[in-house]
């Protein structure tokens, strides 16, 4: 049985013993007694306030041995209420208190996660994008109903409930060892303060920042941001996208933001001591062994090579654009990371 239904039967329950014992004083005493007087009588009875009797009980029998089950039973379910209700309360805080203390356990164990500030209108379809490209996220959010809302799309997602604007939220959600923070919060004073802080608290973090407000961009920039993005600007370019070449924005809509498909665009850089560091695009396997096409291959200068030629040597100092499915992609990128 729920809460809700608990505690209603302990209240109806209360209210029928109430209400049985001042019918029960009434009726024994044929409607002598006045009603009020009656319930008085069950009220007192009851509580055990020790006030003297209103009515004439002492000396009826009938009425005494009224009286004397009236307070068994109505005591009974009073206490059944009152243990009932401190039940409630003792479990519901415990079982919250374990569950953050299990949640933090679990995100100190991450490392090389994306923490994700808000969870409103704009974070909620960043987690869902995340949890699609099976990342690891942190969600900090303030908001009751946004962490719940968030719950929906990814039920066993990690998550601080507080500001993210508290330094002390950061260092809980393990910003000294995530590998990126994306700041989603309606208002640009309270980004700008995130992304500052995260920058002080992680130097080498990766910080992707909402502006509302394009010029302010420039104190984003200082303040530590490596990505600034605003929704009213990116929107405005999707709506241009619609009106002109509906038909290329609706085949990238089906093949890498479908609700059920997998395939995805990402990024692929190779560690030092890789056992494909050296090896050719063609010797890795990419498109053999994981079905994984290479779009583009971007230098350590910043010049981009769309359609690098099979013969490409892959090394540290170029990150690969892929696509594919992103189980693929994730096996791919673990490879790439060995060492």
């Amino acid at each position: 049985m729920d809460i809700k239904k608990r505690l209603y039967l302990i209240q109806a329950s209360i209210l029928l013993i109430i209400v049985l014992g001042s019918l029960g004083y009434y009726i024994l005493f044929n409607g002598h007694e006045s009603f009020m007087d009656c319930l008085f009588m069950t009220v007192i009875s009851l509580t055990t306030v020790g006030y003297g009797e209103v009515i004439a009980v002492t000396g009826n029998p009938v009425a005494q041995i009224f009286t004397m089950v009236l307070i068994t039973f109505g005591m009974g379910i009073i206490l059944y209420g009152i243990s009932t209700l401190t039940a409630i309360l003792i479990e519901g805080e415990l079982t919250q208190i374990l569950r953050k203390r299990k949640m933090q356990k679990a995100i100190e164990k991450l490392s090389h996660h994306y923490i994700l500030c808000g969870g409103g209108e704009t974070g909620r379809p960043l987690l869902h994008e995340l949890a699609k490209s099976q990342e690891p996220i942190v969600l900090i959010e303030s908001d009751k109903k946004h962490i719940d809302l968030s719950l929906e799309i990814l039920p066993e997602l990690l998550y601080i409930e507080g500001d993210a604007t508290d330094d002390q939220n950061l260092i809980r959600a393990g910003i000294k060892d995530a590998a990126g923070i994306i700041i989603a919060i309606p208002w640009d004073r309270d980004n700008l303060y995130i992304t500052m802080s995260a920058r002080m608290l992680n130097p080498t973090i990766r910080i992707v920042t909402r502006m509302t407000d394009p010029k302010i961009e420039p104190k984003f920039r200082k303040a530590g941001a490596d990505s600034v993005v605003s929704p009213n600007f990116i929107g405005a370019l999707r709506m241009a996208s619609e009106m002109i070449r509906p038909a290329a924005v609706d085949f990238l809509d089906q093949m890498l933001r479908s609700g059920d498909g997998n395939l995805r665009i990402h990024e692929l850089k190779i560690s030092p001591h890789s056992p494909l560091a050296g090896k050719t695009i063609l010797e890795s396997g990419l498109k053999s062994k994981f079905d994984l096409l290479v779009l583009g291959a971007k230098d350590a200068k910043g010049n981009i090579t769309f359609n690098p030629p099979p013969d490409q040597t892959m090394d540290h100092q170029t990150t690969f654009i892929i696509m594919g499915d992103i189980r693929n992609i994730k096996k791919m990128r673990d490879i790439s990371n060995v060492g």
